[in-house]
């Protein structure tokens, strides 16, 4: 089941489009993605719903280049901009031997970025989520919600056009994951960046995605494909918005059906 409406976008728009098109990918044989195709506008912000092993991690390494798949095409447009891609995973992956600073400042290091402006930029990422203060801290000083907060940083300071979470919040208690959501889904309006977020949670894709998509448990063939229906501003008074509980309502719906 799909709903086609209008293409919603952030306002500033700097995010690249993608597009899959009948990619296919099988692992020892057994076929994870069959013939999945999918189109995302530049500077659109996905969630991806799916019942564990529907492949939806796979999904997002397919699209990162960090594996190819077997059959098919994964295109981004415009595809001559390097480094355009950031990916942040569920564990933050920090190095626990550098400060908050250092692991920011880290992908541009390695780009071969010079010591004054990479820490300067690193210094306006860290900025962005909320850790100034914690610049000189150590990962082991640092919450899990600090730490993931981080790595969100790192994953911003290359300025990427295109945005990978893989369920990156999942791990966290409830009152800070709602914080790391306003925070994320505020960077997305500032920044205009292509987003595409894997998770669990039905309420945290309706809450910070403008669409989603169900896939079914095999071959990661999607079953719902929605735009949803809430203000582009959102903060947490909207969790007890009747419209996001109709959200999410629609979404269970169809994990359910795939239950």
């Amino acid at each position: 089941m799909t709903e086609a409406t209008t293409p919603t976008t952030s306002p500033i728009t700097t995010g690249v489009a993608l597009r899959l098109h009948q990619v296919r990918r099988a692992f020892d044989s057994l076929p994870v993605i069959t013939s999945f195709s999918l189109n995302v506008d530049a500077g659109e912000f996905l969630a991806i719903l799916g019942p564990s092993g529907c492949g939806k991690s796979t999904l997002l390494r397919l699209i990162a280049g960090l594996i190819q798949p077997d059959s098919g095409t994964v295109s981004l447009s415009p595809a001559d901009t390097k480094f355009q891609t950031a990916y942040v995973f569920q564990d933050p992956h920090l190095l626990p031997w550098r400060t908050v600073l250092e692991n920011a400042a880290l992908p541009l290091e390695l780009m071969g970025v010079d010591r004054a402006p990479r820490l300067a930029k690193a210094h306006a990422a860290l900025a962005d989520v909320g850790l100034t203060e914690a610049e000189s801290r150590y990962p082991a000083q640092l919450s899990g919600g600090m730490r993931m907060r981080v790595s969100l940083a790192r994953a911003l300071v290359t300025e990427p056009r295109l945005l990978l979470l893989d369920e990156p919040f999942a791990a966290l208690d409830e009152i800070t994951r709602f914080r790391l959501d306003v925070s994320l889904r505020s960077l997305w309006l500032e920044r205009g960046m292509t987003v595409i977020f894997v998770t669990h949670s039905i309420t945290e894709a309706a809450f910070l995605a403008d669409r989603a998509i169900v896939l079914t448990g095999k071959g990661g063939i999607v079953k719902l494909d929605r735009r949803l229906n809430l203000p582009r501003v959102r903060n947490n008074d909207l969790r007890v918005n009747p419209q996001l509980a109709l959200e999410t309502q629609a979404l269970l719906t169809a994990m359910e059906e795939e239950s």
